[in-house]
């Protein structure tokens, strides 16, 4: 019945955004998500505040046997993420896909909002869902919907080849998925989440949990699995990466903890806890230099998820390992510190995509060398994408520092009480260093794209965007702030999602967090009144004095131009000893040669491509050639031979009818 009521929900929702006007179909499909998205929301606000769990449906006899949907307190923090930053999404697209509305049909516009719509739903359903049937049902919906999301602009071919690469790593995943609960039904004779803990102590633990971390690793960009991460989100429209981004790749975040969960108290759960620990800490590590080397607005955010998720991972190593040990403060950190980082990422990287594609939209160009100065011409995008910028730097008084202070907590925790101090050095020495890269990476972006000059004409006479997509980066912005000036109570809803995962009551074993995080609000708030202070002091003091202003202090040049401020290449040139060796790089244009003492004009131009993405790529490429040519053999141009290819398939089908193979 899910599956039938689906496909009709579908079907009804297709119908109603083709038959609007073409002027109405964004407004049509906010409608049709921002009432069903915001209706589950506000009852998952209600199972976050009492901690009970609300059944949503049941369907007997599909594939997997019975299956179910349940909203839970990890269901209903997934749910207001989602519910969120699809919302914010949509009514960013309105005023971003204006500028295209000219040269795309009708019914281009119409599959793409159906898509947006559709993805949409299917987040909530994969959150929802109790596994098996329903839970790879919607889970396979996403993967198509944002498939056809991403071929928005299917004429360029880089965006067919990005979109292609990613269906074809999904299905992988998908594949893996399938494996994983087709084994957990064998074993206990159901696919739902809640047999996993049963399964795994029945059998051998570690293979299914491969299994499983694999199959959802791929959607999250866990590493090596991240290549599809920075083609696809720079090929896709802004509002649909910062979904993705902020949003999607978060049902992988979702598998992951819901497999940890399962291990319980098994010895394999602090296996698993260093596997997910190293393998945080090699995604965060690699995102985060990635980031810092890329020239490119999209790309460096898209590097930037790919690192995050790996905070992300940590966080859930720390907690696997403390409550392997019995430590229950560092498991609790661990575990809210993950929780809270994956709520945050969401808001200040939907943030930033949405900075992106008012970049993109006004100025045409993503580049860093071909930008500059555009806090001037856009200040509220310049000052909204610096808000964002400082939160994934995790900078007080805004949300990133809170997450990331209580996975420290956690690890400086596990030092301390000498449940694991080797790896828990390591990996607070991981997190720091990613920290740094990552502050060299969002400086050199917001310097390079908005202070300085403009280096070309467009960028000289952009303007700032429309009211719509302002108040659609108002949303995560007041996320964002909700956290950062609020964080025990942030942390307190964390903590009552946490209770899957915490063998102990998480309210009683919260209290240990509350002198910290309370002392962490004082602060933020601190820093806000200090600062308010002396933009008092100073609008004081100058009261009554006249301001010149003049140019910037050149060191000496009579004739500065914009060929003399850094560029995005030059801002990070102190990494390419460590990125290089990472990157396989497209180079365009010469450089100045040492011996040209009056140097003629020079184009240079560099692209940073992962090293892993060429392992990834040449694979499949491979294979689809050589299917290709297989398949070419079979197309002789007589029907005969046509008419012998379907008796034998219905014998093979007759065949394995009868073994009772099918």
């Amino acid at each position: 019945m899910f599956f039938i009521y689906s496909l009709l929900a579908l079907a009804l929702l297709t119908a109603l955004i083709f038959a609007v006007p073409l002027r109405a179909k964004a407004w049509t499909a906010l409608a049709l998500v921002g009432v069903g998205a915001l209706r589950l929301a506000a009852e998952a606000v209600g199972v976050l505040a009492d901690g009970t769990t609300h059944r949503l449906w049941t369907t007997p006899g599909t594939l997997f046997g019975g299956d179910s949907g349940s909203l839970d307190p990890l269901s209903a923090l997934f749910v207001v993420l989602i519910a969120v930053g699809s919302v914010a999404s949509l009514l960013y697209s309105r005023g971003y896909l204006r500028h295209t509305l000219a040269h795309k049909s009708s019914v281009h516009v119409s599959l793409h909002y159906t898509a947006l719509a559709t993805m949409c739903y299917a987040m909530l359903g994969v959150v929802c869902s109790d596994g098996g049937y329903s839970f790879l049902f919607c889970w396979e919906l996403m993967t198509v919907a944002s498939f056809l999301l991403i071929l928005y602009d299917a004429e360029r071919r880089e965006v067919v080849r990005a979109a292609l690469s990613y269906l074809i790593m999904m299905h992988i995943g998908f594949a893996l998925l399938v494996v994983g609960f087709v084994r957990l039904h064998a074993a206990t004779g159901s696919a739902d989440f809640a047999a996993l803990a049963d399964c795994f102590a029945a059998q051998p633990a570690l293979p299914l949990f491969t299994v499983f971390l694999l199959g959802f690793g791929m959607k999250a960009g866990l590493f090596p699995m991240h290549v599809w991460l920075p083609e696809a989100h720079p090929a896709a429209p802004s509002h649909v990466s910062a979904l993705m981004s902020g949003v999607m790749i978060k049902t992988g975040v979702y598998g992951i903890l819901r497999t940890t969960a399962a291990l319980g108290e098994l010895p394999v759960l602090r296996t698993a806890g260093f596997v997910l620990l190293f393998a945080g800490l090699a995604t965060g590590l690699w995102g985060a230099i990635l980031a810092a080397a890329q020239n490119d607005v999209k790309r460096l955010l898209a590097y930037s998820s790919i690192e995050n998720i790996g905070i992300v991972l940590i966080g859930v190593g720390v907690a696997a390992l403390g409550k392997s040990t019995g430590n229950q403060p560092m498991a609790l950190c661990g575990i809210a510190g993950a929780l809270l980082h994956t709520l945050n990422h969401s808001f200040f990287k939907s943030l930033l995509f949405f900075g992106a594609g008012n970049i993109l939209s006004q100025t045409h160009s993503t580049s860093l060398d071909a930008l500059g100065g555009l806090a001037k011409h856009m200040p509220l995008t310049a000052i909204l994408s610096l808000t964002g910028a400082a939160a994934i730097c995790a900078l007080p008084p805004l949300n990133g520092f809170v997450s990331e202070l209580l996975i420290y907590l956690g690890l400086f925790d596990g030092i301390a009480s000498g449940s694991d101090p080797l790896a828990s050095a390591a990996a607070l020495a991981g997190l720091a260093l990613i920290g740094g890269i990552v502050l060299l990476a969002f400086t050199k972006l917001c310097g390079t794209v908005f202070l300085g000059a403009p280096r070309t004409h467009c960028v000289a006479e952009a303007q700032e965007v429309d009211n719509g997509r302002i108040a659609a980066m108002a949303l995560p912005l007041a996320g964002i702030l909700l956290v950062g000036l609020f964080p025990r109570a942030a942390t307190a809803a964390v903590v009552r999602a946490a209770g899957f995962f915490l063998p102990w009551p998480s309210d009683a074993v919260g209290l240990t967090l509350w002198p910290t995080l309370s002392a962490a609000g004082r602060t933020a708030w601190l820093v806000i009144a200090v600062v308010g202070l002396l933009v008092w002091l100073r609008r004081r003091a100058l009261r009554g004095r006249t301001v010149a202003e003049g140019p910037t202090w050149g060191c000496g040049f009579t004739a500065v131009n914009t060929r003399m401020q850094y560029t995005g290449e030059s801002f990070s040139e102190g990494l390419e000893s460590i990125a290089a060796h990472l990157t396989q790089n497209r180079i365009e244009g010469c450089t100045v040669d040492k011996g040209e003492i009056f140097p003629a004009a020079h184009n240079f131009g560099i692209r940073r491509k992962d090293r892993i993405d060429r392992l990834f790529s040449a694979w499949w490429v491979e294979l689809l050639r050589q299917i290709n040519m297989r398949a070419m053999r079979l197309r002789t141009g007589k029907i005969n031979h046509y008419l012998l290819f379907a008796l034998a398939f219905l014998g093979l089908v007759f065949l394995l009818s009868i073994l009772n193979l099918l």
